[in-house]
């Protein structure tokens, strides 16, 4: 496992700072936004550190299509399948953790930070 030490997302996954944890596999795990912005507010991060979304599907494009079904399973039990999927790629586009991770969104958006 490829891990960043100072990453808050690397100490999630690790099990070093709580979260509610929705869903856990080998190379995907999900969590409940500790901040959410709609009714189902999800975070889908692979458990190897990697810094964005483009970087991810450049090295392990069959990484990036499982997150994506992981999170269509979870929006199908979670809001029975509608949803939005979010990738927030850098600063200026909001990324502030620096581990990629999909936002599934599902009910009205009242608001969004990565």
């Amino acid at each position: 496992m490829s891990a960043d030490p100072d990453c808050l997302f690397c100490k999630i996954v690790a099990g070093d700072l709580p979260s509610d944890m929705v869903y856990r596999g080998d190379r995907v795990v999900a969590f409940r936004d500790i901040k959410p912005a709609a009714p189902t507010h999800i975070l889908v991060v692979p458990v190897d550190h990697h810094p964005d979304v483009v970087q991810l599907a450049a090295k392990d494009e069959p990484l990036l299509t499982e997150l994506v079904t992981v999170a269509g399973e979870i929006a199908k039990a979670e809001a029975g399948g509608e949803f939005r999927l979010l990738f927030n790629t850098g600063a200026a586009a909001g990324q502030t953790v620096f581990h990629v991770h999909g936002h599934i969104l599902a009910g009205e958006i009242t608001g969004l930070t990565a």
